[in-house]
């Protein structure tokens, strides 16, 4: 009988080989990305010149709700992965009792980040109703919040920086926003 974790980490795996395959058969000539120096997401376009015969329909931008609907499930993906690893070593038998505090430590620490970024998400989307989605992601020394929104102006940005750090402690603070499509 397999256990419970290995047939968890079977279909992740499974899930990643199926997203990986759907990546690389989607086009891969358009790509989107946030730009932390410009107002939010942007889109670019590469084009080569001898695929000027090529007839592309139906393209669509990339929503920011769904932009940050995969970035926090990617994350999430990492950190699990992260989190996997270290139950293992605590799991093992061969770890010294340094190696399993220290892993524990860890797994803490990721589970305290995770839910520290869900209730800033949650307190600043709740702040302002003109909010339409927010984004917080704690890495290293460093939190980047990007917030949907038609404008902001920079009181809403101190704001949101104070909540971070009323949260999180003294860190530095990242606060970009993305004009709304409507």
């Amino acid at each position: 009988m397999l256990k419970k974790q290995t047939v968890w980490l079977l279909t992740m795996l499974s899930l990643m080989i199926v997203l990986s395959v759907y990546y690389m058969m989607s086009d891969q000539e358009d790509i989107a990305y946030i730009d932390t120096g410009q107002e939010g997401i942007e889109e670019t376009v590469n084009r080569d010149q001898k695929d000027s015969d090529v007839e592309v329909e139906g393209v669509s931008p990339v929503q920011g709700n769904e932009l940050f609907t995969t970035i926090r499930m990617e994350l999430e993906d990492e950190r699990n992965i992260k989190k996997d690893r270290l139950k293992e070593i605590v799991a093992s038998s061969s770890a010294t009792a340094t190696e399993i505090n220290e892993a524990l430590n860890e797994i803490d620490f990721i589970e305290n980040i995770e839910t520290k970024e869900t209730i800033l998400q949650e307190s600043i989307l709740s702040a302002n109703e003109n909010y339409e989605d927010v984004l917080v992601r704690a890495e290293d020394n460093k939190v980047h919040v990007h917030v949907i929104t038609e404008n902001l102006p920079k009181e809403e940005a101190v704001k949101i920086m104070q909540m971070v750090k009323d949260e999180l402690g003294e860190i530095t603070v990242d606060v970009n926003f993305q004009a709304t499509n409507s």
